[in-house]
């Protein structure tokens, strides 16, 4: 009865299908117009108690980009290490592309989020999921405007928080490059160089409880 017409929602569906996590960027320029209607796609998402836990930090210095470069390839590194035998694996892969893309944002959750409790007494890591929704909102209109979104975990949150003049009480969650890019992957990056592959959906499906192998 609500429903889109059949268009619309072919093209959400594609939208969604044809997300992809990007490591590849080119430099090309994104309009001041583009960024702020990603921003808004994000900023509308939906989040627990109305709190709106995220905050975007754009970052515009060549030299601060390098320093988190940097803080990532520490972790890139000592990710490596912790995977044992496919450590010569994981170093051959592109985790990130944050000297390359046109634009790097940071998003943190909020200081003073302790004070929000609805939906949080029991769960109070929902406001990272808040923030999630939010990056995926972001990366859903960017894949739709033909930009390209990587999110990039690989960082120690205590140091970026220190780099960047974060609150204590405030956490960095993701660092996004964001930008043009030649093409999108045909599949998630990981599937094509063979480091994982997407599991059935009827095998993470139960009902009526945990019924998983």
């Amino acid at each position: 009865m609500n429903s889109y017409n059949d268009q619309d929602k072919a093209a959400i569906y594609r939208v969604i299908a044809e997300r992809r996590d990007m490591r590849h960027f080119l430099s090309t320029p994104i309009s001041n117009e583009i960024l702020r209607r990603l921003l808004e796609a994000a900023h509308q998402a939906p989040s627990v108690g109305l709190m709106q836990p995220w905050r975007f930090i754009r970052i515009s210095q060549t030299a601060l980009r390098q320093q988190i470069h940097q803080l990532v390839e520490q972790e890139r590194i000592a990710t490596a290490n912790a995977l044992a035998e496919r450590e010569q694996e994981f170093m051959r892969l592109k985790v990130e592309g944050i000297r390359e893309c046109a634009e790097l944002w940071v998003v943190s959750l909020m200081n003073q989020r302790d004070q929000h409790i609805f939906g949080r007494r029991t769960l109070p890591e929902m406001d990272l999921a808040s923030a999630a929704c939010a990056i995926q909102n972001l990366w859903l209109a960017a894949r739709a405007e033909g930009i390209g979104v990587g999110w990039v975990s690989l960082f120690d949150p205590q140091q970026l928080a220190e780099l960047l003049k974060i609150p204590a009480d405030a956490k960095p969650v993701a660092i996004l490059c964001i930008g043009y890019v030649e093409a999108f992957y045909d599949a998630p990056m990981l599937e094509q160089e063979g480091w994982a592959q997407r599991q059935p959906l009827d095998q993470l499906i139960a009902e009526d409880g945990w019924d998983f192998a």
